[in-house]
C-alpha cells in the first residue's frame, strides 16, 4: 500500500477498498470498473476486438474515458459492432451516426468504422478469424519488460509489435490504426499486460495470460 489516496511517483493510487492500482482511472467509478474488470484482459472474441480496434480510433484526439462513457451509444450506432453488418452500412448510416449526439460525430471515423468492416471480413476469411491474426502478433516476453510506471508507458506509447501491426493492417486497407492506437487496443486486449508493478490487477491479467488458449 502507498499509506493513503495519493499518487505515487510510480503511478500506483490506493483505493478506499485498501487495493493499489494503476492510477490512471483517477478513482472514477467507471473508469475504476474498466480498470479492474476489463483492461489487459485476454480476449479472443471478434466483436469485442473489433470493436475495440475501432473505439480507439475514434478514441484519437480525445480521452478513453470520453468514449468509454458513450460505449453503449457506439454499440448501438454500429449494431454492436456485428462487423458483417456494418460492412454493408450506406449513406443513410452515415447520415444517421452524424446525426447521433450519443457518439462522436466524425465522419472519417464513421467512415473508417465501415471500411475496417469490410477489411474484418477480409481478414476472417484469410485467418478464420480476427483474434488469430491479432494474436498471431503477440509480442514475446522480451520485448517488453514489466513495467514499472505509468511514466514509462506514456514516454513509449508505440512498441516494435504496434508498430509492426499497424504496417501490416495500413498494407491490408484498415484505416485509423496507427502505432499508438494499436498499442493502446493491445494493452487494452491483453497481448501485454501494462498494469504496472504494484498494481494488484498486474498478477491476475498475468495468471489469465497464462491460461489463456491463444486462437
Amino acid at each position: 500500500m502507498n499509506g493513503g489516496h495519493g499518487v505515487t511517483a510510480k503511478g500506483i493510487i490506493t483505493g478506499e477498498d485498501g487495493r493499489d492500482r494503476c492510477a490512471w482511472h483517477g478513482n472514477l467509478d467507471d473508469y475504476r470498473r474498466y480498470h479492474d474488470e476489463e483492461w489487459g484482459t485476454p480476449m479472443a472474441d471478434d466483436r469485442r476486438l473489433f470493436e475495440k480496434i475501432c473505439l480507439e480510433g475514434f478514441q484519437s484526439g480525445l480521452s478513453w474515458l470520453t468514449i468509454l462513457r458513450k460505449r453503449e451509444a457506439f454499440r448501438a450506432a454500429f449494431a454492436g459492432f456485428d462487423f458483417d453488418i456494418v460492412a454493408k452500412f450506406g449513406e443513410e448510416d452515415i447520415a444517421r451516426c452524424l446525426g447521433d449526439a450519443g457518439i462522436v460525430r466524425h465522419r472519417g471515423k464513421i467512415v473508417s468504422t465501415i471500411n475496417n468492416a469490410k477489411r474484418a471480413q477480409e481478414m476472417k476469411a484469410e485467418f478464420g478469424s480476427l483474434a488469430r491474426y491479432f494474436w498471431s502478433h503477440e509480442p514475446g516476453p522480451s520485448e517488453r519488460p514489466a513495467i514499472v510506471s505509468w511514466e514509462e508507458i506514456a514516454a513509449n506509447p508505440t512498441t516494435p509489435a504496434s508498430i509492426r501491426i499497424s504496417k501490416d493492417l495500413k498494407k491490408r486497407g484498415w484505416t485509423f490504426v496507427g502505432p499508438t492506437t494499436v498499442y493502446a487496443f493491445m494493452q487494452a486486449m491483453g497481448l501485454v499486460n501494462d498494469h504496472i508493478e504494484g498494481c494488484f490487477c498486474r498478477q491476475r491479467v498475468e495468471g489469465l495470460r497464462a491460461s489463456f488458449k491463444r486462437p
